[in-house]
């Protein structure tokens, strides 16, 4: 039977800023703006839903006299990421 795909991680925005985090110990908010192409108040809706989630860690803090956040994939996403993958793996060899 059909398993069903983690509701969290099935939206592209979401899954997208996990698999950045997959392969990073952190990184910074502009630099997942850049790289998912958003805009910043939908890439901070979806941060937030990743962290409600447990998914994701935020910390604010400042560079300088810049403010700067980041964010850091928790071993709950990470764990939540591989069992999307294998779910998605599993449809694929049917």
């Amino acid at each position: 039977m059909f398993k069903d795909l983690d509701p969290i991680l099935h939206s592209q925005l979401r899954l997208s800023i996990v698999s950045l985090l997959v392969g990073l110990e952190e990184a910074e908010f502009v630099y997942l703006k850049q790289k998912t192409n958003t805009s910043a108040g939908n890439l901070s809706l979806q941060l937030d839903k990743l962290q409600k989630a447990g998914y994701v860690s935020i910390k604010k803090g400042f560079k300088g006299k810049y403010p700067v956040t980041t964010c850091k994939l928790t071993a709950k996403g990470l764990k939540a990421f591989e069992r999307y993958v294998t779910t998605i793996k599993s449809y694929i060899h049917l």
